[in-house]
């Protein structure tokens, strides 16, 4: 009987060490080596006898190599698409992770059921075939789920851990689309290692990550998260997709945010936006409506700031409150805003603007539970904390777009005309930017009276004074 081998792998980076370490030098964690064991066999993954993965590959000329632009396939899910550049690239080997609870499942299912023209394969070793057909009925798409026929399109649900059976099934049917939920579930006999530890992991991603090469077929991975947010498994395994998606936002709340972490076929600055509901998850298409709450009256403290999400405009309410520090030192709190760029605001607005604002709290709140990284929502910020103090309401149809500089000077922003056209579209009168972006910009071809201002100075006279 031939010797057992054993090895031990990080758990957080992959790391492979031939003895137990308290430290990782990879990733400089401490206790997360584990002992697995490893079995050194014959690979029975996908097509492992094929006489074509014994054949070397010969180098070539790069003027040389055969390159036709492949059709993507395109989704019912116009989100997704953005996200993904443009739709679903041929072959290629896609990560969704995201929290417990979040929506992948039910997001993953919704794509499987929506495609009408393609046969999808929606591979669970997480739920039973009678779970998965409770979801679908509640998501009220009209999909039959039929037995294996080569030429009928539709869903297919396989219930099954096994990377042999599951491939077995994948030659029989011949997808169009493959879904694994979730790839922490599945297993291979070429590792004795239990499944979801580094080993099982990169083993099985590996032999999709043929499969999707070889056959030219898609292959959607759900995956786990750590509690510190990053995606289970190996490091190696992010490396070896094509593209990452992050699935985020509250369970608690309504809304979900699907951003791309990588992508080796679109931008990584894309990301969509979807409302959860009863009967599943429904796309947004303006999500500046979501991002601007309904109020009756004007009220102090609150202005309408634009920013951009990769190379979609969003106009987002920014609330402020400034009242008077009673309790010793003066508060700085901010709910999706950098706090010390709050901060740095502050200290223009006193020693530009001339606002004593050292023995006052300050609060700062972007409605919706929206996080803006943009700087060109500074000048709608400091006009919601001058509003606030000065107890002065700002129009509901006034918006903001420009950067404040340390000088007190208002500066120019990236793709000016997109915002303005998004404030046009939603129905603003006014808006305030730069005078360095109106320079060639032609005033008249918006129905949105624009006013340019240079300093923080022309900004209080014009509203405030």
């Amino acid at each position: 009987m031939a010797k057992v081998k054993t090895s031990y792998f990080c758990q957080h980076c992959g790391y492979q060490s031939p003895k137990w370490m308290g430290k990782c030098p990879s990733c400089q964690n401490w206790n997360t080596f584990v002992e697995e064991i490893i079995q050194k066999e014959e690979k029975l993954g996908w097509k492992a006898n094929s006489s074509s993965l014994q054949i070397a590959a010969k180098p070539k000329i790069i003027t040389k190599i055969d390159y036709q632009e492949q059709n993507r396939m395109i989704t019912t899910d116009n989100e997704l698409n953005r996200v993904l550049g443009g739709g679903i690239v041929q072959g290629s080997l896609i990560l969704i992770g995201g929290e417990p609870g979040i929506g992948k499942s039910t997001l993953m299912l919704q794509i499987a059921m929506s495609m009408p023209t393609a046969k999808v394969l929606y591979v669970s070793g997480e739920e039973s075939e009678q779970q998965i057909k409770m979801r679908a009925e509640r998501l009220m798409i009209p999909q039959s789920f039929g037995e294996i026929e080569k030429n009928e399109v539709g869903c297919y649900v396989l219930t099954e851990t096994n990377t042999q059976n599951i491939f077995k099934q994948i030659e029989i049917l011949e997808p169009d689309l493959v879904i694994i939920d979730s790839i922490q579930t599945l297993t291979t006999v070429a590792i004795e290692s239990p499944a979801g530890s580094v080993s099982q992991v990169r083993e099985c991603s590996g032999e999709l990550l043929r499969y999707a090469k070889e056959s030219g077929t898609p292959v959607f991975l759900i995956g786990h998260i750590t509690k510190e947010g990053t995606l289970a498994g190996p490091k190696v395994l992010e490396h070896m997709v094509d593209t990452v998606l992050q699935f985020e936002g509250d369970r608690h709340l309504s809304y979900r945010i699907l951003r791309t972490i990588k992508n080796r076929f679109g931008s990584t600055s894309e990301l969509g936006i979807y409302e959860m509901r009863s009967s599943g998850l429904r796309e947004v298409t303006n999500p500046s409506e979501i991002l601007l709450s309904q109020r009756e009256g004007e009220l102090s403290g609150i202005t309408i700031g634009t920013t951009l999400e990769g190379n979609r405009p969003l106009l987002v309410e920014v609330q402020s409150l400034v009242s008077a520090a009673t309790y010793g030192t003066p508060q700085r709190s901010s709910t999706g805003f950098d706090a010390k760029r709050l901060n740095m605001l502050l200290a223009v607005l006193e020693k530009r603007g001339g606002y004593r604002l050292g023995a006052q709290d300050v609060f700062l709140n972007i409605a919706g539970g929206f996080k803006v990284e943009d700087p060109a929502i500074d000048l709608a910020v400091c006009v919601s904390i001058i509003s606030s103090l000065e107890d002065i309401a700002i129009s509901d149809q006034l918006c903001f777009a420009a950067e404040v500089g340390l000088g007190g000077e208002i500066r120019a922003v990236n793709r000016i005309e997109n915002r303005i056209a998004e404030a046009q579209k939603l129905g603003f009168n006014t808006i305030y930017i730069s005078k360095f972006n109106a320079k060639g910009l032609d005033l008249q071809s918006f129905q949105i009276a624009i006013k340019p201002v240079s300093k923080i100075g022309d900004i209080v006279e014009s509203l405030f004074l």
